[in-house]
């Protein structure tokens, strides 16, 4: 297994990729959860998969959200074709606020620092309460907070946590 550092090394390198794509200045929650779709890493793929999500799947939930606030703002778009959006001129580098909470939220669900897994970061997205991909999420019909419980449950430690709780 990877160290969890290197992990997060290639989810920011490709979330940055993503957030460049879309032509933003930073790099925000829903790049990351795009970048975690992207990375071929089985555990976190795979609860993604049991929500039904994958890049693709993603990304369309992302548009979906996007044209829903812009219906909400009062802004239609002609045709029905959203323009594709100018490519950064540059990778960002820096974390916006969003992927900000994501790494802090993330690392502290885990007990300890070596007990990091890839599945803390998808953690750390699905803690998000507000924002674009929870409204991208919801607008998919991903139950956010079931998908955050399998992703708990799948972390080590999880069944001694559960009996704890008893």
């Amino acid at each position: 297994m990877r160290p969890f550092g290197g992990y997060v090394q290639t989810i920011m390198e490709r979330g940055a990729q993503e957030a460049r794509r879309d032509g933003s200045a930073t790099i925000e929650a829903e790049h990351l959860l795009l970048a975690i779709a992207a990375e071929d890493e089985s555990s976190t793929r795979e609860l993604l998969a049991s929500a039904g999500l994958d890049h693709e799947a993603i990304r369309d939930a992302l548009e979906r959200e996007f044209r829903h606030s812009l219906s909400a703002a009062g802004v239609t778009v002609a045709g029905g074709t959203l323009p594709r959006s100018s490519k950064a001129a540059n990778r960002p580098t820096r974390l916006g606020a969003s992927a900000r909470l994501v790494v802090e939220r993330g690392v502290a669900a885990a007990a300890s620092k070596r007990d990091l897994r890839p599945a803390h970061l998808l953690l750390g997205v699905l803690r998000l309460k507000v924002g674009t991909v929870p409204r991208a999420l919801a607008l998919a019909g991903v139950d956010q907070s079931e998908l955050a419980t399998r992703v708990q449950r799948s972390l080590p430690g999880a069944e001694r946590a559960a009996k704890d709780e008893r």
